[in-house]
């Protein structure tokens, strides 16, 4: 029988991030699911609410990247499920970073130009240093959701997310050298080494070694 996954893209990023990712169709249905403009002053609950309208199978297992991560969190305290991943994101909010606590007291993050990213051919020119050019065009590939609107409002969500005792039952995958989530902030998870924010996408061969072996539960060497 069939196990049905559910995958949620990082922030404002599309479905397009998990291409690489390969798993036995035999044994694996995946669907992927894309990020709706928020509604007006919608909660983070709401929103995971009206996401879990999307999910057509009973006891789904849910996998959230970044911001995504979270949201899938979200989504589990609304459906049942069998198994929630979450890769390179955060299980509460103690493990969010010093600046990202320090904005949830200043409001600094809502002083953030998010509009730059509505058109990024113009963040290409502030773009020094060939490492950073190569990211703005990844960006360019997998970013969906450049509305200013939607940005302002993950970012809030990020910054402010409520929970403050994590799931045991969650799964935890984070790389070691993750810039956005600090793995020093972390409580315990499965490291990757060298792995990045970004390994989704340029550590897949990892995920399509390992992630059957998570699934189906069994330990990790």
């Amino acid at each position: 029988m069939q196990q049905v996954i559910y995958w949620m893209p990082g922030m404002a990023a599309s479905s397009k991030i998990f291409e690489r990712i390969q798993l036995d169709e035999n044994l694996y249905q995946s669907y992927f699911l894309e990020w709706d403009l928020p509604l007006e002053n919608e909660s983070l609950r709401g929103y995971a609410a009206r996401m879990c309208e999307k999910i057509m199978h009973p006891n789904p297992i849910l996998i959230g990247v970044s911001f995504g991560g979270i949201l899938v969190q979200e989504m589990a305290k609304v459906i049942p499920t069998s198994q929630v991943i979450i890769i390179s994101s955060v299980k509460c909010n103690q493990e969010l970073p010093p600046p990202m606590q320090l904005a949830k007291k200043t409001k600094v993050h809502k002083l953030l130009p998010t509009g730059i990213f509505t058109n990024l051919s113009v963040l290409t020119k502030f773009a020094f240093g060939d490492y950073v050019k190569q990211r703005v065009k990844l960006y360019e590939i997998y970013l969906a959701r450049k509305e200013k609107v939607y940005l302002d409002w993950a970012i809030d969500q990020v910054v402010n997310w409520d929970r403050e005792v994590p799931d045991s039952n969650i799964i935890h995958i984070h790389g070691d050298k993750d810039e956005v989530f600090p793995a020093k902030y972390l409580l315990p998870y499965k490291q990757i080494k060298g792995g990045t924010h970004l390994m989704i996408l340029n550590r897949f061969r990892w995920f399509n070694e390992n992630l059957p072996k998570i699934l189906n539960s069994n330990p990790l060497p």
